[in-house]
């Protein structure tokens, strides 16, 4: 078959949406089957295409203003229209079998260019874009709380927090929000099928859309190369010469990472943690270790590779996300590692760490740092559940037999299109 992949991210330079996307990629390539990406580059000064492993990129570049909330319209309602036209000219160059759309940018333009060409449209939803207007879910970041639904009272209860002291000027933008959300919920509607990467995910699109409650939803999860994964991690030695527990992740509000060190702190760690990753709260975090006294090491951003030799060689892996996260990368390759693991329960983690299976499972803040140290101090129990959720990952997340999952919906949704032409 031939594919065009719409993706909003793309290796070299791309966080879990984009290496998943890839290995998708690289599965149906694997199989037999011809690909062209393309990729919207917003803020981007020219259009170009690029070469990675092999595969074709077709980046698009789009203005985007420095400006809040009118940013918001150039990376949607402005870049559907020139995308779709775009994906369209490529679909039709290459004469697509199937368009397969996988983030949030590029779901509503491959929709129109599928309704344009009667190609067959698939939309991978990872996160929350079509039930949240912030895709998080989550309407105050101090608060564990997550968001009932988008209605205008907890629209305006998001702003506050968002805006600070300028929330009242932003309460005119309400009404936007809300038809860009609307606009987005219907165009997904459109697609002929919806692949939702966890059973949380697929639940919730349901639930909260009625647009989508009679959508076509497949769950199938990320694809994992998971000897790749142990491959990459096996690579170097390991960077401590001492235990150490790891996070791994953006110091982002919806990760978590204000509880981070507060559950080390009640486990009482006696380890060094390891925080791989960076964001808006990295200098708050320093701070407070600091404050702590306690033995955090910050690495900032890492290559791949890097990345999981950390992870590949830490003694537990601490999860502390509370946004409802999709299906975390991070947990697929903890997993695939044999690393155990302390995680919130949050979203589709559940797919993941099945309590006192494949690891434990925490409700709030306080029962992760319980939960650490639990898996400090009974290293057989830690065993035990890293061995569980490495066999777990094998049997459900291996990417060759998610691969073939995609593969087969493509061939249904081609041979209905090929049955009703």
């Amino acid at each position: 078959m031939r594919i065009l992949i719409a993706t909003d991210a793309f290796p070299p330079r791309c966080g879990g949406s984009g290496w998943s996307t890839y290995e998708l990629a690289r599965g149906l390539r694997r199989r037999g089957h011809e690909l062209i990406i393309v990729q919207p580059r917003p803020g981007q000064a020219t259009s170009d295409a690029r070469d990675y492993e092999g595969f074709r990129v077709e980046e698009m570049a789009s203005a985007v203003p420095p400006v809040p909330f009118l940013r918001n319209v150039f990376k949607n309602e402005r870049l559907w229209a020139k995308l779709a036209a775009r994906i369209r000219e490529v679909a039709l160059m290459m004469r697509a079998d199937i368009i397969h759309a996988q983030h949030v940018l590029t779901a509503p333009a491959a929709v129109e260019a599928g309704q344009a060409t009667g190609i067959p449209v698939v939309c991978t939803v990872r996160d929350y874009w079509p039930v949240c207007y912030w895709a998080t879910l989550i309407h105050d970041p101090q608060s564990v709380t997550l968001c009932p639904a988008c209605s205008p009272g907890m629209m305006t209860r998001c702003v506050r927090p968002r805006a600070g002291a300028a929330w009242p000027a932003a309460l005119p933008l309400i009404p936007y929000m809300r038809g860009n959300l609307r606009r987005k919920q219907l165009s997904l509607a459109r697609a002929d099928a919806i692949v939702a990467v966890s059973s949380t995910i697929a639940r919730d699109l349901a639930e909260r859309s009625g647009v989508l409650r009679h959508a076509r939803i497949e769950v199938i999860p990320n694809p994992v190369d998971i000897s790749g994964v142990r491959t990459a991690a096996a690579g170097a030695s390991a960077p401590l010469g001492e235990p150490y527990a790891v996070f791994v992740g953006k110091l982002e509000v919806n990760k978590g990472a204000a509880f981070l060190l507060p559950a080390v702190e009640r486990a009482r760690l006696p380890w060094p943690l390891v925080v791989v990753g960076d964001g808006v709260l990295r200098d708050q975090m320093e701070t407070s270790a600091r404050r702590l006294g306690r033995d955090v090491r910050f690495t900032g951003w890492l290559g791949r590779d890097e990345a999981l030799t950390w992870l590949a060689h830490a003694s537990v892996l601490v999860f502390p996300s509370y946004g409802p996260e999709s299906l975390s990368r991070v947990l697929l390759e903890s997993a695939a590692l044999g690393v155990p693991m302390a995680a919130m329960n949050t979203g589709g983690t559940i797919d993941i760490v099945r309590h006192e299976q494949t690891g434990l499972l925490s409700s709030s803040p306080d029962e992760l740092g319980d939960h650490v140290a639990r898996l400090v101090g009974d290293r057989g129990l830690a065993a035990r559940l890293a061995d569980h959720a490495r066999a777990h990952v094998e049997r459900h997340f291996e990417a060759a037999s998610v691969v073939a999952r995609i593969e087969a919906l493509y061939a249904a949704l081609a041979n209905r299109g090929a049955a009703h032409a």
